[in-house]
């Protein structure tokens, strides 16, 4: 039977060994010996222990040069590391961060070594971010003294650190690598034992889906990238970070989330195979979704898949003028790009008062934008004169595109191109701004199909760069021509996709959303937990509940049956919560309760 640790686990980790130098446990160990710890650095490769120790030295030289360090701390820190191929260094260490390759063998070799080797209040833990920690620990001679402590790389640069906890796993452990973390100047979040935990659990789910999104051809690499990063604000896109983690640690890693859950969502899209197979790992090997200037190159080069410049050649129609159809918050935003970006803009709703309300909140929108410096007061005055409000769509008689921002109702927008169809002009292009209704559904209320296509803004238009441009299966080359001509006109960054459920962003971000909403449901982790480990290990503006409670639940669920009904996939089947919460009335901020309470103004 296992002895429980004793006390002095609590007493402060000074020295510690880190096993396994690649570019992980290099960067554990100076984020170490920087914050005073004694680190004993191990790896089997005399060659990797001396380029981590070269390493360290290079990068705590660069942190001197930004004054970061000063010359003495640099020169005190590099003094407190000592590397070493042999495991038997550890011996006196009171902690043993090992960060092998993801590997059950590699690792519980490691670990049966370091039985007869470390104190027996020594705590061991793993780096692992895919492998079961319970298993790991249990062929330990102590299990209770093994957890994974999972940093994220850079490991010097960014915040977080899960400290995952088995069912072995003594209290007294967990507390003293908490505290660690703490003085190292990380976030701790504690998790339980699952592929993935919390940050790559739902992470690599998404990751996943946008490299089987690539596979099937429905976007470009650089448009499901550009509409993740423009769409979502995350620093990266998707297959760009699939190649700076590696395609085959992102395969391993789902594999392992995959054996558990066996959720669709988490089985490796076949491209992750066959890049692997093929040797296109990513940014390490010079090619993967992208190609590089060299292997460990962040430089891309073009390739034979890079998209040509100019186009496809294709002319487009001439627009002068834009009507809006609308008097909502979207519409409004619609119609302030137009009409900043010069064109002559009607906004017509089903009343004259509701128009002139709308025109109203522009009016607004600009004077803000006047008071913050970044219009001029007769700018603003310009661009509000552009715009005529209507009370009527017979007012879209003259114009040349005309761009519908109703309520997501397909009923509702399917009247309104009839209506369009009717009163505008032959040869004007009729856009619709859903973002999960079909577009071909709208083409199919008109006469002229051919004249159709989705143009999705994000909200709020005025600031959000993106346009996921939605062809039907019956759009006209010169109508998407057109519609990405405008989009250069008025600034927006234009994305191709197909018309099926959610386009590229829904389609990638609700599902992840959905994931978080259930990892609460199983008890797995809390609000705060989640949505600080997506922000300070993903790199996302904002957590995922954070994020629900913004855009609305009931919008949310939306979306997310619409998702569920189009693909037909168990894994996309909203959360039990979610629903309950929307019964409940519970629908984020403009509630005041959703997955949080706000205060009411």
């Amino acid at each position: 039977m296992a002895t429980p640790l004793s006390d002095t686990s609590l007493s402060p980790l000074r020295t510690i060994a880190v096993v396994g130098l690649g570019t992980m446990g290099t960067g554990i160990a100076e984020v170490l010996a920087k914050a005073g710890r004694t680190v004993l650095g191990i790896d089997i490769s005399e060659a990797q222990a001396a380029r981590s120790l070269a390493g360290l030295e290079a990068s705590t030289a660069r942190a001197v040069e930004r004054g970061r360090l000063t010359g003495q701390e640099r020169a005190e820190a590099l003094a407190r590391v000592r590397v070493s191929t042999d495991l038997r260094t550890a011996a006196d260490a009171d902690l043993v961060i090992e960060v092998a390759p993801e590997s059950y063998e590699i690792k519980q070799q490691i670990f049966r070594e370091l039985d007869g080797i470390v104190r027996p209040d020594a705590i061991l833990a793993t780096g692992t971010n895919a492998l079961s920690v319970t298993r790991l620990a249990a062929e330990s001679a102590r299990p209770e003294r093994v957890l994974g402590l999972h940093f994220f790389n850079p490991a010097p640069a960014m915040k977080l650190v899960e400290v995952v906890s088995s069912v072995l796993t003594a209290p007294t452990a967990v507390t003293a690598v908490t505290n660690l973390a703490l003085d190292l100047g990380k976030e701790p979040v504690a998790v339980g034992d699952r592929p993935g935990f919390v940050a790559d659990g739902l992470l690599f789910g998404y990751l996943n889906q946008a490299a089987a999104m690539y596979e099937a051809r429905y976007a470009s690499r650089e448009d499901i990238d550009a509409a993740m990063r423009l769409g979502c604000g995350l620093p990266m896109g998707p297959l760009a970070l699939l190649d700076l983690i590696g395609v085959d640690t992102a395969r391993t890693v789902l594999d392992a989330m995959y054996a558990e859950s066996h959720d669709r969502l988490h089985a490796p899209a076949p491209i992750l195979k066959q890049l692997s197979e093929a040797g296109l790992t990513g940014r390490k090997a010079g090619r993967g979704f992208y190609t590089y200037e060299a292997p460990g190159s962040a430089t891309v080069v073009p390739d034979a898949l890079t998209p040509a410049a100019g186009g496809t050649g294709t002319a487009g129609r001439t627009v002068r003028s834009v009507g809006v159809a609308g008097s909502g918050t979207m519409a409004s935003g619609i119609a302030e790009v137009f009409a900043k970006a010069g064109y002559d803009v009607v906004l017509a709703a089903r009343s004259e008062e509701k128009a002139q309300t709308a025109k109203a909140r522009i009016g607004k929108s600009l004077a803000r934008s006047v008071d913050k410096g970044r219009l001029t007061a007769e700018a603003a005055a310009q661009t509000l004169e552009r715009i005529t409000p209507a009370g009527s769509y017979d007012s879209f008689a003259e114009v040349d595109l005309a761009v519908e921002a109703v309520a997501e109702d397909l009923e509702v927008k399917q009247q309104l191109f009839a209506t369009l169809d009717k009163v505008c002009k032959p040869g004007a292009v009729l856009a619709t701004t859903t973002s999960s209704l079909p577009v071909v559904a709208c083409a199919r209320a008109t006469t002229r199909p051919q004249d159709v296509i989705g143009m999705h803004f994000f909200n709020p238009a005025p600031a959000m760069k993106l346009v996921e441009v939605v062809r039907t299966v019956l759009t006209a080359e010169d109508v998407h021509a057109t519609v990405h001509e405008v989009c250069g006109t008025i600034r927006k960054h234009a994305v191709d996709c197909g018309d099926r459920a959610g386009f590229i962003v829904n389609a990638l971000l609700f599902p992840y959303l959905n994931n978080a909403i259930k990892m609460v449901q199983e008890h797995y982790a809390s609000l705060d937990d989640i949505d600080a480990a997506m922000k300070l290990g993903g790199g996302y503006p904002m957590g995922p509940f954070e994020l629900l409670d913004v855009v609305g639940l009931d919008v949310s669920l939306a979306i997310e049956k619409v998702l569920h009904r189009e693909f037909r996939d168990p894994g996309l089947a909203p959360a039990p919560l979610l629903e309950h919460l929307v019964a409940a009335g519970c629908l984020g901020r403009k509630t005041g309760r959703g997955f949080r309470e706000y205060a009411r103004r």
